[in-house]
């Protein structure tokens, strides 16, 4: 599994920790998922990797907010997404930002959830910015789309582990 964020921003960049700002409701809604079996704090991300999950950006650059993003960037970060999911393949990849999907990978339309294009062979799920300036998706609501996707990935891990070799 690897998550990918919009970009970092200041705070996070400051503390050169993913989703590092207090108030950011990562950590919380990852944990009550169920891809933590504790509540992780930003300095402790490596611990999620004996887990099998990474964490990165879209784009490098920091940002007060990731309206401050142009669409090339975000473009860009698209590919760059690529290269890094083939050299490290993971099965999953959630993008944590709608807006930012819709713009990198030129979808308009999508909606949060599972998506049925793959990058570079990796399933991929959209997932709400966990920013706390998102006020349209509250922790309870991002805990619950996390939630469907530990599901969805047990799932298949169950399914493809169950397959006759």
């Amino acid at each position: 599994m690897l998550f990918c964020g919009i970009n970092p921003g200041l705070y996070s960049a400051a503390t050169r920790h993913h989703f590092a700002r207090p108030g950011n409701r990562f950590w919380p809604a990852l944990y009550a998922a169920g891809f933590s079996d504790r509540l992780l704090q930003p300095w402790e991300e490596d611990r999620l990797l004996p887990r099998g999950a990474g964490i990165t950006n879209l784009v490098a650059r920091a940002t007060a907010g990731a309206d401050e993003l142009t669409r090339e960037e975000l473009v860009s970060g698209r590919r760059r997404l690529e290269r890094l999911v083939r050299r490290n393949a993971p099965r999953w990849v959630a993008v944590l930002g709608l807006g930012a999907y819709r713009t990198a990978f030129g979808r308009p339309l999508a909606a949060v959830g599972a998506q049925s294009e793959l990058v570079a062979g990796a399933r991929l799920w959209v997932l709400p910015n966990p920013s706390g300036l998102n006020a349209h998706y509250q922790l309870p609501d991002l805990v619950r789309e996390l939630a469907a996707l530990h599901a969805a990935v047990n799932r298949r891990e169950r399914a493809r582990r169950a397959r006759p070799r």
